[in-house]
């Protein structure tokens, strides 16, 4: 399931290719071989599903897509790229046949909405036979196989039946199924997909290829209804089976929340009576007592919010949709039959509310564009965000327009300098005006955050996301009209240069810097490093231009090289891996983190640590749970950890050895400091926040060394927060602010005990560090990689 209660190109492939057997993953060719929970998937089985049925396997659904598309002339296959591990994204649009050769003129009308809302409004009114799109994504997390099961049960419907129902909504709908978001998940039989990433939390961050595709496909449509269908949920209240949102408070206040709520709530119910008039067709007992589905606003009042955009449905919510997720009871053909019936429930609804359900989505879009919001508080929109950009780093302000542009968030550039709240901006700072249709979207994106600690017990995942404290890029938000002549953006396109005969100088900026300085080491080019984290490339021009250029940088000569930069050589760093314990990748972010800070990174497992030990390594990076080293793992977790209460001395033994041979180990987040602390490797007193704490905190960085590029004042992110004491034997190189508001937004109940403590120290006898930030979380918090590449170069 998505949440937990109260703890709560390739679209251009011949169809040729949907008859193709998919191959094996080729993840398991090389290492520690897992089979139980990351099962091959003819293997039908995972221990985290206490049901298994004989669901249909991945390899079997492009020649069954095929096959059907041969038989109706409603059905478009197409292959809309591919996931993280090259598996096929497949998308299946169902029409009317008179329908099918004007998608192009419906997309083109729907984006009216955004220009003309009140006209398209008037549209509608005259036009009562037009069609509204309705998206149906199938099992974003791969264990929970029903959704997709039931997905290819509905193509068969709409694409081959002809009685009545079937017709009626097909004479007012478009069907968009994404057939399996995570094709990956569902080969290996995991949550995750083949980078280790949840994709129902990247919905913010978008750092994967199925979660751009799914946003592509929203962009395209802008769907009236999103149905997301996952598994498993039963009895969180007395004979209610199965969950169907929307959800208990807090809502995002950035949504226009009475409109969504005026339909999706009734949309609930009309699902739940579906299923219940179709109660006698279940087999099992779970079932057939059941007196309804749990509809968390009707059935609680917290534990199931819809706050953060990171899931699919809440992200799609942004762009007008009545986003539901569709929790199955069960992983079995019942289970599909209830997904199945909960999509029908949601079809038949829209077909008979179609137009007034479509004035609402359109009537969000005017709105924005009115910059009349009348359930907000007058100052809660900014007239505009003021994206001013770094000369000679572009790249991170580059991306983060880039982002907006991908989102349908309308961007412009200054032609010249103007002022606002008396402060000059330069030509070229660009603008996000916020009377536009996706307002919402747009000021979610960018703005800081709340607080909302007393606003709910408790929240199950993150409470802030902000892109521009977490990628590190100035957003400035005006209450005032900017006046100045702008052009539309379209597109950034990055370009770097080397000016002068150098030496050149990298400054310590960005994700894209240290990418730069790792990319010339590994070519050969001699590199070296100052306390402050600046690299300097003693090199011809000619010879780093071509890697430059690429790097979207402007390098500039400097004067000297300073005496205390220390020469630089390629390292290799060892990540330990979580093979999925608790059904996640907890190592993922991270790895993704050093990936894109340009280090050569290898995964190994607690076991391959203790057969192989880590002497090939420069550096060993623990980011992850504790219990990846624990002797007493359940079973359905003990794969991915130590298979028996001995290997726990020789892992210590071997990290160890690692270190007094003069490598390094570096500690990120709670689990790896308390790891850190079994493995004798600390003396100091780990302090932990509630497991769904989380948010963005002020803190002091000393500035150099570890925490060059930060400082005073500055930000960080905590995500179960961790704190040390008892520091006497380190070096303390930042703290939380110790100031009453040091937590900035997000949710953590009793943080008042880490204001002012430790949260990245480096320990005085052995090349030890422990970051308590989240410096590699789910490849999203770019402005603090830095804190690990610096940690990496350090000596």
């Amino acid at each position: 399931m998505n949440k937990k209660k109260k703890k709560k190109a390739v679209a251009g492939l011949l169809v040729a290719t949907l008859v193709t057997t998919i191959p094996w993953t080729t993840g398991f060719a090389e290492g520690q071989k897992w089979t139980n929970v990351n099962a091959y998937e003819e293997q039908d089985g995972s221990k985290f599903n206490s049901e298994n049925y004989d669901f249909v396997k991945f390899s079997q659904i492009g020649a069954k897509l095929s096959s059907i598309e041969k038989q109706s002339n409603r059905v478009k296959v197409e292959v809309r790229g591919t996931s993280a591990d090259g598996n096929p994204l497949y998308v299946v649009t169902i029409a009317d046949p008179t329908t099918q050769g004007k998608f192009g003129k419906i997309q083109s009308l729907r984006k009216q909405m955004f220009k003309n809302p009140g006209k398209a409004q008037d549209w509608i009114t005259a036009n009562p036979d037009f069609k509204v799109p309705i998206m149906i994504n199938g099992s974003i997390h791969g264990t929970e196989f029903v959704g997709s099961d039931a997905v290819l049960q509905l193509i068969e419907r709409f694409a081959t039946q002809n009685d009545a129902e079937t017709k009626k909504i097909l004479a007012n709908n478009i069907l968009i199924f994404n057939v399996v978001q995570n094709p990956d998940g569902r080969v290996n039989a995991t949550r995750f997909n083949g980078e280790g990433i949840d994709l129902n939390r990247d919905f913010i961050t978008q750092s994967q290829p199925e979660t751009q595709e799914t946003v592509a496909l929203i962009k395209e449509w802008n769907p009236m209804v999103f149905l997301d269908t996952h598994g498993y949920v039963k009895n969180y209240a007395p004979n209610r089976q199965g969950l169907i949102e929307p959800c208990t408070p807090p809502h995002n206040p950035n949504y226009e929340y009475d409109l969504y709520n005026k339909w999706a709530y009734q949309q609930a119910e009309a699902m739940e009576a579906n299923i219940m008039a179709d109660n006698a067709s279940f087999k099992g007992d779970l079932y057939k007592t059941m007196q309804g589905v749990y509809v968390p606003q009707r059935d609680d009042a917290a534990g199931w919010d819809d706050y953060p955009p990171i899931f699919t449905p809440m992200y799609a919510m942004y762009h007008g949709a009545y986003g539901h997720t569709l929790e199955a009871p069960t992983n079995d053909w019942d289970g599909v039959h209830w997904q199945y019936d909960a999509i029908m429930g949601a079809l038949k609804f829209t077909t008979e509310n179609k137009q007034a359900m479509i004035t609402d989505q359109i009537e969000m879009f005017k709105r924005g564009i009115s910059f009349d919001h009348p359930f907000h508080p007058d100052d809660f929109f900014p007239k505009a965000y003021l994206l001013p950009v770094d000369e000679k780093d572009p790249t991170v302000t580059d991306k983060a327009v880039n982002h907006l542009l991908k989102n349908d968030i309308e961007v412009e550039q200054a032609a010249k300098a103007f002022t606002a709240d008396g402060k000059t901006y330069p030509k070229g700072t660009y603008i996000v005006r916020m009377d536009q249709a996706k307002a919402g979207l747009a000021n979610t994106m960018l703005w800081d955050g709340e607080d909302i600690t007393n606003d709910t017990p408790a929240m199950y995942d993150i409470s802030a996301w902000s892109l521009p404290e977490l990628w590190g890029f100035e957003a400035v938000p005006t209450q005032t009209s900017v006046d100045v002549t702008s052009t539309k953006v379209t597109q950034v396109t990055e370009q770097g240069s080397v000016i002068g005969k150098g030496p050149f100088l990298i400054p310590n900026s960005s994700v894209k810097a240290v990418n730069l300085a790792n990319a010339l080491l590994q070519q050969g080019v001699a590199v070296k490093r100052d306390p402050n984290g600046n690299f300097y490339i003693e090199a011809a021009a000619n010879e780093i231009s071509a890697v430059v250029k690429a790097s979207g940088l402007k390098i500039e000569s400097t004067t000297k090289v300073p005496a205390d930069a220390v020469a630089l050589s390629s390292l290799k760093v060892a990540i330990l891996k979580d093979g999925g314990m608790g059904k996640q990748q907890s190592h993922s972010g991270t790895k993704l983190a050093l990936k894109r800070l340009g280090f050569d990174v290898t995964e190994v497992t607690p076991v391959e640590v203790v057969e192989k030990g880590l002497n090939r390594f420069d550096v060993f990076v623990y980011s992850g749970t504790e219990s990846l080293i624990s002797t007493n793992l359940s079973e359905a977790n003990k794969e991915f950890g130590f298979q028996n209460a001995s290997q726990l001395d020789l892992f210590k033994a071997n990290v160890n050895a690692f270190i007094n041979k003069g490598g390094k180990y570096i500690a990120v987040g709670a689990g790896a400091s308390r790891a850190t602390k079994t493995l004798g490797l600390t003396d100091d007193t780990i302090n932990t926040g509630g497991s769904n704490s989380n948010g963005i905190v002020k803190v002091d960085y000393e500035g150099t060394g570890v925490t060059a590029g930060y400082a005073q004042d500055d930000l960080g992110f905590v995500y179960r927060p961790v704190w040390y004491t008892g520091t006497d034997n380190d070096k303390v190189v930042a703290n939380l602010a110790n100031s009453k508001d040091f937590f900035i937004a997000g949710h953590w109940a009793g943080n008042a005990a880490a204001k002012g403590q430790a949260v990245i120290v480096k320990e005085q006898t052995k090349d030890v560090t422990l970051i308590g930030l989240e410096a590699g979380f789910r490849d999203h918090t770019d402005y603090l990689f830095r804190l690990l590449s610096n940690a990496i170069f350090e000596k």
